[in-house]
């Protein structure tokens, strides 16, 4: 097995943390028989050697190795190290030349996967069955020896593996798609295993959906729970705890379940009616198991598909109610990002707060206390019912990290909050170098709750910044923006104008128009941070200038400019200030409409202006009209998500219909 390593010099080359010194070791150890040490190993090998999917020139020298120890029956765990060898190679000849050399070391050696695709292991012959399709350069061969193992194979664990080949292999290869196909189709139908027919099911939703059933979702919610009667209950092996062990943990207990459901969905794509039907069927399996799945595969579909989620939230607002700790987290964890899509099930969340108080709050390891799930979620959801469980905690000794963001949607339902928010703003130490993380989630409370009473407290906070520096850096612009939502921005005129000298300078600007409308005062202040280096700097001018209206057309030479170089995110806040300073449509219409197509990140503040626009917008009618009919939600379309996608989404939808109620 290990000929020749120690003709390498591996102490020359490099993995992730330096010299490769340590990789025969790793390699040697792969082979142990100590479980504990095969697990450390394998833990090196992913950690240094191919650390987040890199190659190294030490990950080349292992690639035959690797080949000689996955060929050997009596080493153990050879399964793990035939993925390893297929994460190496990669999809295909990727680009770099490094990668290159990569795919082109495990592709030399993939006449080894035929002979592992009929070994004794169940692992092996699962993972070897991926690598035949991605790695072996022969598709009538490659298809063949699918098709004997498909008649030989009875492992339930290795059959969907087979099926996921088989896809794989028809989308590779077309001239051969067809006999892939066939197989796939014989597969789905009766007398094969419920997991098996699941499986080739998803593979034909992906490559041939012409050939699935016409009752596709019965059929598949039917397999599922024939599939989960037959489950054996899970067992965790004992051992030393590694990387990889606790990495499998974190994966679903019936992780290859997940798999095959998971496909199937991602198949779907757009048909959302199906999806939610599918999921349905799901949340309502007899198995929790089953329904833990469907939890964390309703969060991807609620996350990038807009649909009609009523009854799903409701399915997972039941499960709350479970006995099974893992299932109510997940269900608490997908609700918490929902916001206001969460309602339906706000009475399932708020009888698990009422019930246990002791999930109100959650702490990790050498941090502050932070809200707990059950809680922020049905603060998020806006339902009041919140209210009393957020007042005890604020009563508390330590209100919880971000509590104040959480108030912040409740709206004017938490009014009965505002003396104790008052009253922990005023606490908070000035010199303070956390002065201003406290501050901030404090400051969206009041904002939201509306309470002028919190005004002293506000001007003893921006009392303390004279020069708009220091620790409070990051919240006067919050101050100020709060005085002036409370219209108080007159009271703290003193405390104001020293602050149009610093960085602050065109928020204090605005506060101080809005509190006497002096624009001789204000706006040369204005057009001064339009011309800053930094973006931010003038957003927050063109922000103001917008509120300032017809009185800022002074600026207009410099609007004009910003609205018209620049991303799309600078461009469209300085169109829409260029619109409600000289209520002239016709120059920024064309500005918003190429934004909105070019960076669907723009479209609610471009939907914001449209909406004031009134019947003006109405050239802009099929831009919103399409919007309202896309199933795809507009902050999936660059394939990232984040923690308030779904709500500004929501916002973007309610906007759009906002602005057709107007034309």
């Amino acid at each position: 097995m290990f000929t020749g390593i120690d003709e390498v010099e591996w102490d020359s080359l490099r993995h992730a943390f330096g010299s490769a010194e340590d990789v025969p070791g790793w390699l040697r150890a792969l082979a142990s028989a100590d479980t504990a040490e095969r697990a450390s190993a394998l833990d090196g090998m992913y950690g240094a050697v191919h650390h987040e999917g890199r190659v190294y020139d030490s990950t080349l020298a292992c690639v035959p190795f690797l080949f000689a120890l996955a060929a050997r029956e009596e080493v153990p765990d050879r399964g793990c190290i035939v993925e390893l060898l297929v994460s190496i190679g990669g999809e295909s000849a990727a680009d770099g030349e490094r990668d290159h050399r990569a795919w082109e070391a495990v592709r030399a050696g993939a006449g080894a996967f035929a002979a592992l695709a009929g070994d004794p292991d169940p692992a092996v012959r699962r993972a070897a069955a991926g690598a035949l399709v991605r790695f072996l350069d022969d598709p009538p061969r490659v298809l063949e020896l699918l098709r004997r193992r498909l008649s030989a194979e009875r492992d339930d664990c290795v059959l969907p593996a087979l099926a996921e080949a088989l896809g794989l292999f028809a989308q590779r290869y077309p001239a051969y798609a067809d006999g892939a196909l066939d197989l796939l189709a014989e597969q789905s139908a009766p007398p094969y295993p419920p997991g098996q027919r699941l499986a080739a099911l998803g593979q034909l939703a992906l490559r041939a959906p012409g050939r699935l059933p016409s009752d596709l979702i019965p059929v598949a919610v039917r397999l599922l729970r024939e599939r989960s009667a037959r489950r054996l209950p899970p067992g965790e092996p004992a051992g030393t705890d590694t990387l990889v062990r606790r990495i499998r943990r974190l994966r679903p207990s019936d992780e290859q379940g997940a798999a095959l459901l998971r496909t199937l969905h991602g198949a779907l794509g757009d048909r959302v009616d199906d999806r939610i039907a599918l999921l349905t069927g799901q949340l309502t399996s007899p198995d929790p198991v089953d329904r833990c799945n469907a939890v964390w595969m309703s969060a991807g579909l609620f996350r990038g598909w807009r649909g009609a989620y009523r009854r799903p939230v409701r399915l997972l607002g039941a499960q709350l109610g479970a006995d099974q700790d893992r299932l109510r987290d997940a269900a608490v964890s997908v609700l918490a990002e929902l916001y206001a899509l969460a309602a339906p099930a706000a009475d399932d969340l708020y009888a698990l707060v009422a019930a246990r108080p002791d999930l109100w709050t959650h702490r990790w390891e050498r941090s502050s206390p932070t809200l707990g799930g059950p809680l922020k979620a049905l603060a998020r959801s806006g339902d009041p019912r919140a209210v009393p469980a957020l007042a005890q905690l604020l009563a508390g000794p330590a209100a919880p990290a971000g509590l104040g963001f959480e108030v912040g949607h409740l709206g004017r339902a938490a009014a009965p909050l505002a003396p104790a928010l008052r009253h922990r703003l005023g606490r908070i130490p000035l010199a303070s170098p956390t002065a201003a993380p406290l501050a901030v989630p404090l400051l969206t409370a009041i904002r939201a709750v509306g309470d002028r009473a919190a005004v002293p407290e506000l001007l003893r906070l921006l009392s303390a910044v004279p020069d708009g520096s220091g620790v409070w850096d990051e919240a006067v612009g919050q101050v100020i923006e709060t005085l002036t939502e409370l219209g108080a921005a007159g009271q703290a005129a003193p405390l104001l104008r020293p602050l149009l000298r610093t960085r602050h300078a065109a928020v204090a600007a605005g506060a101080l128009w809005s509190a006497d409308g002096d624009t001789p005062a204000v706006l040369p202040v204005l057009r001064r941070e339009l011309t800053q280096a930094d973006a931010g700097l003038r957003r927050s001018a063109v922000r103001q200038l917008g509120r300032l209206g017809p009185a800022a057309r002074g600026a207009l030479p410099e609007l004009g400019r910003l609205a018209r170089s620049g991303p799309a995110r600078e461009r469209i806040p300085a169109a829409c200030a260029l619109w409600r300073v000289t209520g002239d449509p016709d120059p920024v219409r064309p500005l918003l409409r190429a934004a909105w197509t070019a960076d669907p990140r723009t479209r609610v503040p471009i939907a914001r202006c449209l909406t004031a626009m009134g019947p003006a917008a109405a050239p802009l009618r099929d831009l919103v009209t399409a919007e309202l009919t896309h199933p795809r939600r507009h902050t999936a379309r660059d394939g990232s998500f984040g923690h308030h996608d779904i709500p500004d989404d929501e916002e973007l939808l309610r906007t759009c219909r906002e602005v057709l109620a107007g034309l």
